[in-house]
């Protein structure tokens, strides 16, 4: 007789900050745990599994991952969109570590196997201004990161995106309403090649820089930065335009070979379809929780692979250590791996999502647990009820709202 789903759950903790978490129990006695965190509308997630998705699986068997993906997907009529895409990865997540649980075995034992011994990850690293950022970019390169994100402030903004005074634990969503940013593309265009001329003369060119322009830029504006960067040789410049006109990215193309990566917000592989057919980026960023789970992303990464793409999962502290752990099973398993975020979780956090994943020198490894090897603590979650909290808002110097 079939294992079937006896019941599931689902818990809004904020253990420095807010997480949604699916636990799938079976009738055998095995769980599995899915993240199903949206920054800023963390409820309505939340809303639609309890309300929506749970009545759903009750009674089926937790090994049609496919099945129930395409029941989610397709069923609701209402298909795409953040709010859905999510609930169902929290789902997907959560039946994939049964799966494994189940077969005392590793996921990426049931993608294929390890593609490789570990996976490259880059940090974060920020400042004030240019110098504030190449001494913390030199800490990165001493813990043995072999990839850092560096973002700097810029003169005459009182506030850019990426600069934190926690340097570690950098998380830009608020308690409260959203705060107000202040933006200038001119400002920051004369910034930018700046810093990244004083960081190859300062930590040489073997380290992998990455820099995040976060949908700030028109296409030709984004097409000059790749340009200026060039000489510094990044391994990509992120989310350099917005890429709901996924053509906008042809004009960035005709201007640069600076590597392109976007996708973090995308909710389907239709979002990057343009993009990858046409080669006009060189990393997929969408996420295993926002793209919908395992069950699809491992689909829209054998699409990029075909064109030439690499994958370059998000990893922000708005995602819980549950997609962390799930993302680097995939990142060990598929061919085309070309690299992982990596935002450390406070210790609360950690501490509510134990996990098996380790790093060393630059590295990240899912470890050997049955899984995704990621659990998570209910009492000691209950400690942290939910708080409303927000990312920051952005406007132009002449007040119009602008991406944040």
């Amino acid at each position: 007789m079939a294992m079937t789903i006896r019941d599931a759950q689902v818990f809004v903790c904020s253990p420095g900050r807010n997480f949604v978490t699916l636990k799938i129990r079976t009738d055998e006695g095995i769980y599995g745990i899915g993240d199903a965190t949206l920054n800023g509308r963390e409820l309505a997630v939340a809303s639609y599994l309890s309300d929506h998705v749970v009545p759903c699986l009750i009674g089926r068997d937790p090994f049609q991952t496919e099945d129930i993906w395409q029941y989610l997907y397709r069923g609701a009529y209402w298909r795409k969109g953040p709010v859905t895409m999510t609930a169902i990865a929290a789902v997907d997540m959560a039946l994939w570590d049964i799966k494994g649980k189940a077969l005392d075995t590793p996921i990426y034992n049931l993608l294929g196997g390890p593609s490789r011994s570990g996976v490259m990850v880059y940090g974060h690293a920020n400042g004030r201004d240019i110098a504030e950022t190449v001494d913390e970019v030199a800490r990165y390169q001493a813990d043995g990161y072999l990839a850092v994100r560096a973002q700097s402030g810029v003169p005459g903004l009182p506030s850019t995106y990426g600069v934190s005074g926690d340097k570690l634990f950098y998380e830009p969503a608020a308690r409260g309403l959203p705060p107000e940013n202040v933006w200038s593309s001119e400002k920051y265009l004369l910034q930018v090649p700046k810093l990244f001329e004083r960081l190859r003369l300062t930590c040489g060119d073997d380290l992998h820089l990455l820099h995040d322009a976060h949908h700030r830029l028109k296409p030709i504006e984004a097409a000059r930065l790749g340009r200026a960067l060039e000489p510094y040789h990044l391994f990509w410049l992120e989310d350099a335009t917005p890429a709901e006109l996924q053509e906008g990215f042809r004009i960035i193309r005709q201007h640069t070979t600076t590597p392109l990566a976007v996708g973090e917000i995308f909710d389907s592989v239709w979002d990057a379809r343009t993009l990858i057919a046409e080669q006009l980026i060189d990393y997929l960023r969408m996420t295993v929780v926002h793209g919908g789970g395992i069950t699809p992303i491992v689909k829209a990464a054998a699409f990029a692979a075909m064109h030439h793409v690499q994958t370059g999962f998000h990893g922000a502290t708005d995602l819980s250590p549950v997609t962390m752990g799930t993302a680097l099973h995939v990142d060990l398993a598929i061919p085309n791996f070309g690299i992982q975020e990596y935002m450390r979780h406070t210790p609360e956090t950690d501490a509510v999502f134990p996990h098996a994943y380790t790093f060393e020198r630059g590295m990240l490894h899912p470890g050997q647990a049955p899984g995704h090897g990621v659990d998570f603590d209910e009492a000691l979650a209950a400690r942290y009820p939910y708080e409303r909290a927000y990312l920051p808002i952005n406007r132009r110097l002449d007040g119009t709202m602008w991406n944040w």
